[in-house]
């Protein structure tokens, strides 16, 4: 199968490595694949090191000459299947398969995004045979048919546990926090500054009862002026270190002694599975997403939105015991081998390009 894997989003992020991931998992059952995607950011410099085909595309581009350069690659890698990840690149992508007279487009959803259908989604669907790619059986069962009318096929997010073993950690210099003591890494995105308040609140309450804590913060939108403020305005700002963006957040990950989710979407889906690969615990507020990724008790702390000290306290009792901490880390391991394979996510993405690539629904545009 002749799949190309399409996306205008300029920065690293847990979407387009769930892109990567899946490209690099299609090779390697012969699929042909072509990454089209911005020229020289991390994604397409991560596809050509991994020997995967790509093609530079301009972001800032319209709409209709996005599509109209796209036809070509098209037709000259007789592409069958497309994915794509933002209503704006199904847009480009089914209007280049229209032009091209070529295949289906697959458009993804991240973990428990939801798919919002607007005027630009319904232009799409008509323009070329579509599907929608979610995560879990749950995102799938709650797709309303008459808002997105179009067969949903599942490719769980996944990771190879084995890849973790020969992971060397970042030093606590290098991660600019003490020597000794316990240390919690918060893997951050954008979507989580409310959700970085609830460190930030609970590491002022514990903080005059346990000095020996600090919290490393790293992710985009980390080092951000209000993510420090908030941090400064508790008091905390001796007991966090705002790294940002690092070229290897798996090694920090490998430094905790616990791991804090505070993203969203793809990016937390990862740091869960990366952490839980590590024998890392993880700490996360309760929603949708980290119920399906952490067992409660059992691979980390789900905390419930509401007192800040029932928080706190909650914490500190995971934090402090040491035995407790370390069978979760164990237990995480075991869960991501059994639930979240790498195997499985390929598979499903298999599946579902299969079912694009069939030349009898490309002319099912409506």
């Amino acid at each position: 199968m002749r799949v190309l894997f399409y996306t205008g989003d300029k920065q690293w992020s847990g979407s387009t490595r769930a892109t990567l991931t899946a490209a690099r998992g299609l090779a390697s059952r012969e699929h042909q694949i072509t990454i089209a995607c911005c020229g020289d950011s991390e994604l397409d410099v991560k596809a050509r090191a991994a020997g995967i085909d790509t093609i530079a595309i301009n972001a800032e581009s319209s709409t209709a000459g996005g599509a109209w350069d796209l036809r070509k690659v098209l037709k000259e890698r007789f592409i069958e299947a497309a994915i794509v990840g933002t209503e704006r690149d199904h847009l480009i992508v089914a209007s280049a398969m229209r032009f091209a007279e070529r295949g289906g487009v697959l458009r993804r959803v991240p973990s428990f995004a939801g798919v919002d259908v607007q005027r630009v989604s319904r232009i799409a669907l008509r323009m070329a045979a579509a599907g929608v790619i979610v995560t879990t059986e749950r995102e799938r069962r709650e797709l309303r048919a008459d808002a997105f009318p179009i067969p949903a096929t599942v490719a769980p997010l996944g990771v190879d546990p084995a890849a973790y073993d020969d992971i060397e950690p970042l030093s606590r210099e290098e991660l600019g926090a003490p020597r000794r003591g316990l240390l919690v890494v918060c893997s951050y995105g954008p979507s989580g500054r409310q959700r970085i308040s609830t460190v930030f609140r609970t590491l002022a309450l514990l903080a005059p009862r346990h000095n020996n804590l600090h919290v490393v913060v790293i992710g985009p939108g980390s080092t951000e002026d209000d993510v420090r403020m908030h941090a400064s305005a508790l008091g905390v700002s001796p007991a966090v270190t705002f790294l940002g963006e690092i070229d290897d957040p798996i090694r920090a990950f490998r430094a905790a002694d616990a791991g804090w989710v505070v993203s969203n979407g793809d990016s937390a889906a990862f740091a869960a599975l990366d952490f839980m690969a590590l024998r890392v615990p993880v700490i996360a507020e309760r929603s949708p997403l980290t119920q399906h990724y952490v067992a409660d008790g059992i691979t980390g702390l789900l905390l419930a939105p509401g007192d800040p000290s029932f928080t706190a306290s909650n914490v500190a009792e995971f934090l402090m015991t040491t035995d407790n901490r370390i069978a979760m880390g164990n237990a995480g391991r075991t869960r991501v081998q059994r639930d979240f394979s790498l195997g499985a996510m390929i598979d499903g993405f298999e599946k579902a390009v299969n079912a694009a690539g069939d030349r009898t629904r490309w002319t099912g545009t409506r």
